[in-house]
């Protein structure tokens, strides 16, 4: 009991220590912005959308294409359910639409924007290519289709909406009727009593398989 207290206070340590970051770091992204807004008053405003074009899109990607470098690999199931990708995640930023190798995604390229993941609900699907940038900085994403049961969702909307790092929508195409996600990582719960949610949301959120610790999960698309 002593040792899964401590887990769970070193866990909400960290995450206040990430959400202190990310504050900081929404500080000097606003001072930046104003910084920004100056020079386009100034005359700029050409060489800013180009430039804005140019970091966005990393390869100039068509927004009516699809791309299908979200990594090569394979799923591998571990004894403890959790299903892990070996093999490459690329992490390249696109505007285009991107084929995943699984539904939901565990990871590849994926849209410039994160969908805000600061305990968010949504209850409409997602697009992935947001979601999963969403899952870079650290996120679990808590998926379901229609077969899940409403008492269900609803306990897994109320841990969401207290548990920073996490989002949570409808996925009519997955599999399984209530499914977590993390970067590279996936595993499906038979209902939000498994012993597994708290399992794969103490290991995950903001685990050590965040390629982008502490960034943050606020200022993105809330839908």
């Amino acid at each position: 009991m002593g040792s899964a207290n401590k887990s769970s206070t070193d866990r909400k340590a960290r995450i206040e220590e990430m959400r202190r970051a990310e504050q900081a770091r929404e500080r000097r992204n606003r001072v930046l912005t104003i910084a920004a807004s100056v020079v386009v008053v100034a005359g700029l405003v050409v060489g800013g959308v180009v430039l804005v074009r140019s970091q966005d899109d990393d390869k100039g990607g068509d927004t009516a294409a699809t791309s299908d470098s979200s990594g090569k690999g394979k799923f591998v199931t571990g004894k403890d359910g959790v299903k892990t990708w070996e093999g490459k995640l690329s992490r390249n930023h696109v505007t285009k639409a991107v084929k995943y190798a699984s539904e939901p995604p565990v990871g590849g390229d994926h849209n410039p924007v994160w969908m805000n993941c600061n305990g968010d609900v949504y209850t409409e699907p997602l697009k992935n290519t947001n979601a999963v940038h969403s899952l870079e900085h650290g996120a679990v994403w808590v998926t379901y289709n229609a077969d899940a049961k409403k008492a269900d969702v609803d306990a897994l909307a109320a841990k969401v909406k207290k548990t920073p790092y996490t989002l949570m929508s409808p996925m009519d195409d997955q599999k399984d009727p209530i499914m977590l996600s993390a970067w590279g990582h996936q595993r499906t719960v038979t209902s939000a009593k498994d012993p597994n949610v708290d399992a794969f949301f103490e290991k995950f959120v903001q685990g050590e398989q965040t390629p982008e610790p502490g960034a943050a999960c606020t200022n993105g698309l809330s839908k």
